[in-house]
C-alpha cells in the first residue's frame, strides 16, 4: 500500500451507485481502483463514466480478500434506512445492516482513511444511538473520526437545499490533525445556470391539461421563474429560497416527486440531467439513452452532492500530505543529525 500522499493514493468503494463519491475522489487526485454495487441500473451508468474494476454484486457476497489492499475505502450505504423521507428504522432495516458488512471489510483491510456520507437524520436516529454505534465501531477499529453536517448549497455552490453528514476517519491521529475543515463558500451558481428556460425539452417532461388531473393547481400556483416547485400530494409548494428541493430516491417511483419548474415552453418536471446537474455532476457526464427515466431519477436522487466530496476529498489529500512531508522532515533531519555525530564523533580531538 502506498505510504506518501500523492496521485498513487488508491480508492476502493462500496455503495457505489453511479459513482459520485469516487468522481470527486478522483477529481481531487485520488486513483480509484475497485468499486462494488448491487443495482445493475446505476452499475450501467458508473460504466459509462469509470473504467475502475466495478462487482456488481451484494456486499453480504463481497469477502475481504476480494478488496484490494487501498488507502481509502469510501461508501455511502443505504440512506433510506435512516431518512426522514423512509421508515426511520434503521439497523432494524435491511439496507441499514449492510453498515455492518461495510465494518467488516473496513476492519479487515484497515485503510489509512474511511469516508461514509448518509443523511442528517443519521446523528439523530433512534435519539442518537445509531450514529454511537457507527463511531463506537469505527473508533474501536483505530480510527479518529471528523463528522460534518454541510449543505450543498454552503460548501458545494450547488443551488440545492441538501444537507448531509459526512464521516471521516483517519487511522493515524496526526492525518486527522493535518485535517483542515472546509469553510463555507458563497452561492454563485443559479437555478438558470442549470435550467434553459428557453430550450424545448422532450414532450413526456410537460405537465399537459389533458393528462393531469392537478394540472389547474399547477397552473394557478407555478408562477415565478426564478424558482422550483414540488407536489404534495394535494398542494404546490414552492421553494421561496430559490433553491432546488432535495432531489430524493423516489423521484424514480412516481414522478411527481421531481421538481418542477416554469418555463417558456411550459409547466415540466426537471430532466434526469437536469438533476444530475444539481447534484454537481459535470455536463459530460453520461446517461445511458436506452435506461427508462425512473431510474435515472432514482439514482441522481440517490447520488452524492460531488463538489462537496472534491472539497473533502482534496482536504483528505492536503492531511495526509502534511503528515508525511513532516515525517520524511524529521527522518532527514534524524539522518543528517546522525551524520554530524557520526563525523564529529571521528574527528574529535582527544
Amino acid at each position: 500500500m502506498p505510504q506518501n500522499g500523492g496521485s498513487n493514493m488508491k480508492v476502493a468503494g462500496f455503495f457505489a451507485g453511479v459513482g459520485g463519491i469516487e468522481l470527486g475522489f478522483k477529481q481531487a487526485g485520488f486513483e480509484i481502483v475497485w468499486s462494488n454495487e448491487i443495482d445493475k441500473k446505476a452499475a450501467i451508468t458508473f460504466k459509462c463514466n469509470h473504467s475502475n474494476d466495478l462487482i456488481v454484486d451484494d456486499i453480504n457476497n463481497i469477502k475481504s480478500e476480494e478488496v484490494p489492499c487501498v488507502d481509502v475505502i469510501v461508501g455511502g450505504f443505504p440512506c433510506q434506512a435512516f431518512s426522514v423521507a423512509g421508515y426511520r428504522r434503521g439497523f432494524e432495516d435491511e439496507r441499514g445492516e449492510v453498515f455492518f458488512q461495510l465494518a467488516r471489510i473496513i476492519k479487515n483491510k484497515k485503510p489509512r482513511v474511511i469516508f461514509i456520507e448518509n443523511v442528517k437524520n443519521l446523528l439523530s436516529h433512534d435519539k442518537g444511538n445509531t450514529y454511537k454505534v457507527i463511531k463506537e465501531t469505527f473508533e474501536s477499529y483505530g480510527y479518529n473520526l471528523k463528522t460534518m453536517v454541510l449543505n450543498a448549497s454552503e460548501y458545494g455552490n450547488i443551488p440545492q437545499n441538501r444537507e448531509r453528514i459526512y464521516i471521516i476517519g483517519f487511522l493515524r491521529k496526526e492525518d486527522l490533525i493535518n485535517f483542515r475543515s472546509i469553510e463555507p463558500e458563497m452561492l454563485t451558481k443559479k437555478i438558470s445556470d442549470i435550467v434553459d428556460y428557453n430550450c424545448k425539452v422532450d414532450d413526456k417532461y410537460y405537465y399537459k391539461e389533458n393528462s393531469c388531473k392537478f394540472y389547474d393547481e399547477l397552473k394557478e400556483n407555478v408562477t415565478n421563474k426564478d424558482t422550483l416547485y414540488q407536489w404534495r400530494r394535494t398542494y404546490v409548494r414552492e421553494n421561496k429560497s430559490n433553491l432546488c428541493p432535495t432531489l430524493t430516491a423516489n423521484m424514480g417511483t412516481g414522478g411527481h416527486n421531481v421538481p418542477i419548474v416554469l418555463t417558456k415552453c411550459g409547466i415540466r418536471k426537471l430532466t434526469p440531467k437536469e438533476c444530475f446537474m444539481f447534484q454537481g455532476y459535470p455536463s459530460e457526464f453520461i446517461l445511458p439513452k436506452d435506461m427508462a427515466v425512473s431510474h435515472l431519477y432514482k439514482q441522481a436522487g440517490n447520488s452524492v452532492v460531488v463538489p462537496v466530496i472534491y472539497r473533502l476529498a482534496s482536504e483528505i489529500m492536503n492531511a495526509i500530505k502534511r503528515t508525511d512531508d513532516k515525517e520524511d522532515g524529521a527522518n532527514s533531519l534524524s539522518e543528517k543529525m546522525l551524520y554530524n555525530n557520526t563525523y564529529i564523533n571521528k574527528h574529535a580531538i582527544v
